[in-house]
């Protein structure tokens, strides 16, 4: 295993409880509902039923929650995830789900995926995220979906903003992990030989107050209608060009060409 690898891998087994925790809070949930809502919609329609779903790097399986509560289609998940705390929780949770240890720079496959969804875990990985992008690309089905959603920065300040924060919070590794500027998110598919379906910036105030409570919880204030007022205000700004700008992170959806 990479070096790298094995240092988030146990940085992940260490956090896994706190993270697991935080991220059931109710002003998280409801973000993450908004969120998902803007950019998901009818997009994926076409596709067939069931539909194949992995989720790399798939943490407590939020992928399949996502989708499944989306999709008109029966859901056939699979996921994998490197730290062996975090799949042996979600198996605790979710008994038959059909999740395994694995790391993601060496992962292969007998089959192609209708969508991969892929939440948080590139910038685990930054120096090889192009590598591991391309190589997940190859198994995306003709016509099939690559959904993912990264920390990133449109601007110097917010870089250093995010680097420090990296430095001096214990959640976060700083000798493994990175943000992106969203440029450099966006070519990792593009290379990849796939099209852009939708691109969002919703990394704004609402993402800062609850979208990382594991990290920040002194930010996770007031009640989910606070939550959705916030998010009432910004939606107008995550697609537009002050919104990719300003935003602390992009949600992106990429289709294989038929």
């Amino acid at each position: 295993m990479d070096e790298k690898i094995g240092r988030q891998q146990a940085h992940f087994d260490s956090i896994a409880e706190r993270y697991e925790k935080a991220r059931q809070h109710r002003n998280h949930l409801c973000l993450k509902e908004l969120i998902w809502s803007e950019i998901l919609g009818d997009k994926m329609l076409d596709l067939p039923d069931p539909v194949s779903v992995l989720e790399p790097m798939c943490g407590f399986g939020d992928g399949l929650q996502i989708l499944a509560s989306r999709l008109s289609q029966t859901v056939e998940y699979s996921g994998f995830d490197f730290s062996g705390e975090v799949i042996s929780r979600l198996k605790r949770r979710q008994p038959a789900i059909d999740v395994w240890e694995a790391d993601v720079s060496t992962f292969e496959s007998d089959r192609s995926y209708d969508i991969i969804i892929l939440l948080g875990g590139l910038h685990h990985v930054p120096h090889i995220a192009a590598k591991v992008v391309s190589r997940l690309s190859a198994y995306v089905a003709k016509g099939g979906f690559f959904i993912n959603f990264e920390p990133t920065h449109g601007n110097a300040l917010f870089r250093s903003i995010r680097e420090r924060i990296y430095n001096r919070n214990a959640l976060f590794d700083e000798q493994t992990e990175r943000a992106f500027a969203v440029d450099e998110l966006l070519g990792f598919f593009q290379a990849g030989g796939l099209e852009p379906v939708d691109v969002i910036y919703p990394g704004l105030l609402s993402y800062i107050l609850y979208y990382n409570p594991d990290a920040f919880p002194y930010l996770n204030i007031g009640s989910p209608r606070l939550v959705r007022a916030i998010w009432a205000l910004e939606r107008k700004l995550v697609r537009s060009r002050f919104g990719r700008k300003v935003s602390f992170a992009t949600l992106s959806m990429w289709r294989k060409p038929v």
